[in-house]
């Protein structure tokens, strides 16, 4: 397909919509289409507007409209010697930029090189009023008040219809290498809170029940010398296993039991919840397979000081932790403010909006 702007066309759907009243449901490459709750509302198809609208090496900034496939977005800053440092997950060829931000999630470098809204410089938007609005814009320094740009990322699509995304990008490392550990969930753990603490370049740290990976990046000297510190085996075919990690193919995921994304504290202990548990992010996400309570799951999470997303297989089960007091009113005036009329993804996140 050829590059194709089409803001203005957008622009008028919406008016329309709003004009009658009609919710929608935003659709480009449906990637991410089974994160978060079901959503009946007539469909706007966004992925006709795409194309890189710039991008200069030397800046470390790309801009593009929310349609353009991530591969073409990846292989243009591949050519580079470039990337996206918040390794952002795919799911299917089909993903798009607008739904990569829109989801907001991000791979196994999360916490070593940032989340996917650490990265997001502007967008374009349309609101709920048919407003064509522009937040941030395509330097770092460009924010008074309010970072609104980053705020729409992993928002899902109900504050509105991301148009164009700059996004800060970073250098490909010049060496990358993998160490193996045979070590329990719970001396991973304490290990890898340990490395966090020093200055090794690591970007991937994770235990998938039985053995902890370790992934160091950067130039080739800090990368020998890190090696020799840390120890470990070297892992072979280790940009497989964390490309499986990333799209979520590896064994551990393929489950049709409900599976869950915890968030908390690195250096918590392995939780006391039945199932099985691969921790990521240098122990800062869980994931637990589980027919556990849902209730009881994000009760467990809340006495921890963190949250639970039912990711997948959770039936009729509500996906995201319930929000209440000051929080529950915060998104809700945040919505209002950006959509009055609720029509975007009605209930995608909450039932309330």
């Amino acid at each position: 397909m050829t590059d194709r702007d089409c803001s203005a066309d957008l622009r008028e759907q919406v008016a329309t919509h709003c004009q009658h009243n009609t919710p929608m449901q935003i659709v480009a490459g449906g990637s991410k289409a089974f994160y978060g709750n079901a959503v009946d509302a007539q469909p706007l198809v966004v992925n006709d507007h795409r194309g890189i609208v710039h991008y200069e090496p030397t800046e470390l900034v790309l801009s593009a409209r929310c349609g353009t496939p991530l591969t073409e977005i990846e292989q243009t800053l591949a050519d580079n010697q470039q990337m996206l440092g918040f390794e952002p997950p795919h799911f299917t060829g089909h993903a798009t930029l607008g739904g990569t931000i829109a989801a907001g999630l991000s791979g196994p470098a999360r916490p070593f090189r940032g989340a996917a809204r650490d990265f997001v410089l502007g967008v374009h938007m349309i609101n709920g009023k048919a407003e064509h609005l522009r937040f941030g814009g395509e330097v770092m320094k460009n924010v008074a008040g309010y970072d609104l740009s980053r705020l729409l990322t992993g928002s899902l699509g109900t504050l509105g219809v991301l148009l164009d995304v700059s996004l800060k990008v970073l250098p490909r490392p010049e060496v990358e290498q993998t160490l193996g550990f045979e070590l329990s969930d719970r001396i991973a753990i304490q290990r890898m809170s340990e490395l966090n603490l020093q200055a090794f370049p690591i970007s991937a740290a994770c235990h998938d029940g039985e053995r902890m990976y370790l992934r160091l990046s950067g130039n080739a000297a800090a990368v020998k010398s890190a090696q020799k510190q840390i120890g470990g085996e070297d892992v072979k075919d280790a940009a497989k296993f964390w490309h499986s990690l990333r799209e979520m193919s590896y064994p551990f995921f393929q489950t049709t039991r409900p599976l869950w994304r915890l968030s908390l504290a690195a250096a918590s202990a392995p939780l006391a919840i039945d199932g099985k548990q691969f921790t990521d992010w240098g122990g800062a996400q869980r994931w637990l397979v589980s027919d556990a309570d849902p209730a009881d799951v994000r009760q467990r999470l809340s006495e921890l000081g963190g949250h639970a997303t039912l990711f997948r297989n959770g039936g009729e089960q509500p996906v995201f932790q319930p929000l209440t007091g000051k929080l529950h009113e915060l998104h809700i005036n945040l919505k209002l403010a950006f959509d009055p009329h609720c029509l975007f993804n009605p209930g995608r996140m909450y039932p309330e909006f």
